[in-house]
């Protein structure tokens, strides 16, 4: 079972910028894909970014604003994200699994997730 846990969510204000980060106990990290979902209010849980080798693609809606990356050394996902938006208001979660994917049926480890607020 891979473990993962996600930090540096928070309160922010619109314009602003937030790192998040996701940490996995996977001794193969490096051969995973890694992904990032989120989940609003009364909403499905919705793609936003996925990485795997040096490979990565983003969702239409934050392309451009986010950017996916990871420390192999280090076992830690991160999500840059950039030009925050009220929109963007969600739980975020990593995800691990065989194959880069923008659907979260493709993923098998998931983190319990960190609350992203922008205020407008």
């Amino acid at each position: 079972q891979v473990h993962l846990v996600e930090s540096g969510g928070g309160l922010v204000q619109a314009g602003d910028s937030l790192r998040l980060s996701c940490t996995s106990s996977a001794r193969a990290f490096a051969s995973y894909a890694m992904a990032w979902f989120r989940q609003a209010p009364g909403e499905e849980r919705e793609f936003v970014a996925a990485i795997m080798f040096d490979r990565s693609t983003y969702a239409d809606s934050v392309s451009g604003r986010f950017t996916i990356s990871r420390d192999v050394a280090e076992k830690t996902l991160y999500l840059q994200m950039n030009k925050l938006k009220p929109e963007d208001t969600a739980v975020y979660y990593c995800a691990s699994g065989a194959g880069l994917r923008t659907d979260s049926r493709g993923y098998t480890n998931w983190g319990q997730g960190t609350q992203v607020t922008v205020s407008s």
